[in-house]
């Protein structure tokens, strides 16, 4: 008897689920913290680059070098300003800054091709005969408005001295394609004061950077135009 009697007793608790006991809480698998993302600022790059670049192509414009030497701005525009807007450029696509990475790329192709347009022309490259330079340069400047023009518009949301910056770049364009058109080195010299004003804008926002980057605080740069 005692032993029928035991058997149910022993089958209940050895089915029975153990519950928690009071007090205690589920282990909770905590997640690995996340990497923090890659910090910088390419423009610390970026803009000296430009800057060079445009002091350069400035004092070549206002005839500080002769006439004859219209290479002489290539050796920086093609080296330092190119080779340092593409390092920039690439700098900015790594950190996912995708508007600053356009910037600066569009910019590098400006100067990369500046320098490819004076030297092939100089060592007839690309077989334009004499009689079509002017055109050609006419070309090569028009493209570029159009290209200037569309950062210009689609950049109104970044501080007003960025905005300053494209439209005194466009103006440069405009002022060296009237040159070229005109055939009157009048305009080419405007235009080269015009640069010297653009790399002016250019050495604010760099001193702003990098005042920002050794701990201090930004320069003003002005609102945007659009919101």
């Amino acid at each position: 008897m005692s032993q029928v009697s035991d058997a149910p007793v022993r089958r209940t608790t050895e089915g029975a689920v153990p519950t928690p006991r009071a007090g205690s809480a589920p282990a909770v698998e905590e997640a690995p913290p996340a990497a923090a993302p890659p910090a910088g600022d390419p423009a610390m790059v970026g803009l000296p680059s430009f800057l060079v670049g445009s002091v350069a192509l400035g004092l070549v414009l206002v005839e500080f070098a002769p006439a004859t030497a219209v290479g002489a701005s290539i050796p920086i525009i093609m080296t330092a300003t190119g080779v340092g807007l593409l390092i920039a450029t690439i700098w900015a696509a790594r950190l996912q800054q995708s508007a600053v990475a356009g910037v600066f790329g569009v910019f590098s192709g400006f100067w990369f091709s500046y320098a490819a347009l004076v030297l092939g022309l100089t060592h007839n490259w690309f077989g334009v005969a004499p009689e079509a330079v002017a055109r050609t340069q006419e070309l090569f400047l028009t493209s570029w408005l159009v290209v200037i023009g569309l950062l210009t518009i689609a950049t109104l949301r970044l501080p007003m001295a960025f905005t300053a910056l494209f439209v005194l770049v466009e103006v440069a364009l405009a002022l060296v394609l009237i040159s070229v058109i005109s055939a009157d080195t009048t305009w080419s010299r405007l235009g080269g004061y015009v640069v010297f004003g653009f790399a002016a804008v250019g050495a604010y926002l760099y001193v702003s950077g990098m005042t920002v980057a050794t701990g201090g605080r930004a320069l003003p740069t002005g609102r945007p135009l659009a919101r």
